[in-house]
């Protein structure tokens, strides 16, 4: 327990550390949270043509609201957590890599949803979307951390027990 402890902490350090880079902002975040920004406009475009994107807002042509994804409203940081959690746990090179790589789109599809829901609540009622915008999503996010990291636990246990029974698991 210890050394997953000490690996997760080491993870999460290096990896929020790197995140903050400039460097890393401009090549990596920056691009990342616009191409967010498209995808969720581009979304919500199959129902309303009346929605832009630029940069990293998302705004509606109709009534001038929008809503800008700023750090820790991209899923980075959520990834960052699942990366540290399944790097710490003991599993093959291959099994991490499957892991963050499914965990990387779990995280970005819910955040998709977070980012569409809160664009329609803030046209709608302002302290409802800031009530979702502080609590609600956050949580749901991390909850979609959690249960990636349980289902690939999971997945990792029912392996392991197949071969240890003499059965070769797929």
């Amino acid at each position: 327990m210890t050394r997953y402890i000490l690996i997760f902490a080491t993870t999460l350090i290096v990896l929020f550390t790197l995140e903050l880079l400039q460097p890393i902002q401009a090549a990596v975040i920056i691009p990342f949270t616009t191409f967010i920004a498209q995808i969720s406009a581009g979304l919500i475009g199959f129902f309303d043509d009346s929605v832009i994107s630029f940069g990293k807002v998302i705004q509606s042509k109709t009534n001038g609201f929008a809503v800008s994804i700023e750090a820790g409203c991209n899923g980075v940081e959520a990834v960052i957590v699942l990366a540290a959690a399944i790097m710490g746990f003991p599993a093959s090179w291959k099994q991490k890599l499957g892991a963050l790589i499914f965990g990387f789109f779990a995280i970005q599809i819910m955040n998709l949803a977070r980012i569409i829901t809160l664009f329609y609540l803030g046209q709608w009622h302002h302290g409802v979307f800031e009530w979702f915008h502080l609590y609600i999503w956050p949580v749901l996010i991390m909850l979609d951390v959690l249960l990636v990291f349980w289902l690939w636990i999971r997945y990792l246990s029912k392996r392991q027990d197949g071969a240890s029974n003499g059965v070769v698991a797929g």
